[in-house]
């Protein structure tokens, strides 16, 4: 238990509270840890989803699936990221989304209303832990508008330029690695994979960039 304590300390949603304190506050929340194998279901669209959820290792993906059972991967969350928090806030607490696990990983469950809720104690940790979970989910929202910025482009290029560019801004490099492989940075970007690589290469015969595999290197235009 203390090395899982010592790891989920580390997550942000925990940040400024010891480690002597995070076993009493886990269990206000009704915590509950489980362990996933790679692509195995941790919810589907259409259950109730009542918990924050906390990735500790590993990956998560979530999965959008039209009417024809036509799936596709949006969003990965990665370690120290949460997932639910939007979800289990609603009214209905139905998701539209199904979530799996990309790779072998490990979650950490919170009780949403446990632990947006104050018992008689009212420790100073679990305010803590409610500010904290404020920051993330504003920081969150800025990405789901970052991620609008880029979607909205019009075409392919337009939206690598606007992906890219970001992402040298964020990094403060022109040279960098993104989170995505090929396929991922497609389904991310909205749009076809082959489509994309093709506009890649061109970009690179271009000269406005370089790549190998996730790693990028943008090149000032004369």
């Amino acid at each position: 238990m203390e090395e899982a304590l010592s790891c989920i300390g580390k997550m942000p949603i925990f940040s400024g509270i010891r480690e002597e304190e995070l076993y009493t506050l886990i269990k206000c929340c009704d915590g509950q840890m489980a362990v996933f194998e790679k692509d195995q279901w941790i919810f589907q669209a259409g259950e109730e989803l009542g918990y924050i959820m906390v990735v500790l290792k590993g990956r998560l993906a979530i999965i959008q699936e039209d009417f024809w059972h036509q799936q596709k991967e949006t969003i990965h969350i990665m370690p120290g990221e949460i997932f639910g928090e939007n979800y289990a806030s609603a009214g209905s607490k139905i998701l539209p989304v199904g979530i799996k696990a990309a790779e072998n990983s490990e979650v950490l469950f919170l009780d949403y209303e446990r632990s947006l809720t104050f018992c008689t104690m009212a420790c100073p940790f679990h305010s803590m832990m409610v500010h904290n979970l404020i920051r993330i989910m504003s920081a969150n929202k800025g990405r789901a508008e970052e991620k609008l910025e880029h979607i909205s482009q019009k075409t392919t290029r337009d939206k690598l330029r606007s992906y890219l560019s970001r992402k040298a801004l964020q990094e403060g490099s022109y040279s960098f690695d993104i989170p995505y492989n090929r396929q991922e940075l497609a389904d991310y970007l909205g749009v076809d994979r082959s489509a994309m690589s093709s506009e890649l290469g061109k970009m690179k015969a271009e000269g406005i960039l370089e790549f190998k595999k996730n790693h990028f290197i943008l090149n000032k235009l004369k």
